[in-house]
């Protein structure tokens, strides 16, 4: 009596998170085309991350992102430089702005408020860092 044969573990991790990868890169780019039409989602960060998830997946996935029309020019730019067009900076930032003071008119606790300004801060200082793009 043969015993079946068994995929290699190796096999199954690999494919396993090959799936998950693919996974969270067709979620980003979903949100991210989302961000197209509703000005507060950030498209270009999900987009990014959308290649960087596809280059771990799919590398047929990340070739068609890296040849869209709209979209490759942001992730090659991004690669070769890291740099963010003053464009995208300004709606990152309103944005933010925004999110701090719809929190603030929300009359949020303190703490909260405090945890926004580290994260919200961080985050600006970030992309206030980074060379300007395109």
């Amino acid at each position: 009596m043969t015993q079946p044969v068994q995929p290699d573990a190796k096999q199954s991790q690999s494919r396993t998170a090959r799936m998950v990868w693919t996974g969270a890169g067709l979620l980003a780019l979903a949100v991210g085309g989302l961000g197209v039409i509703l000005p507060l989602l950030p498209t270009t960060p999900l987009v990014i991350l959308a290649a960087f998830c596809f280059s771990k997946s799919s590398p047929r996935l990340r070739n068609w992102l890296l040849n869209h029309r709209i979209f490759g020019p942001l992730i090659r730019e991004w690669e070769a430089t890291g740099a963010i067009a003053p464009r995208y900076k300004a709606i990152a930032l309103t944005a933010m702005a925004l999110a701090f003071g719809l929190s603030l008119a929300l009359g949020l606790k303190p703490l909260i408020l405090a945890i926004q300004v580290v994260c919200l801060g961080g985050a600006a200082l970030y992309i206030l860092s980074r060379p300007n793009g395109r």
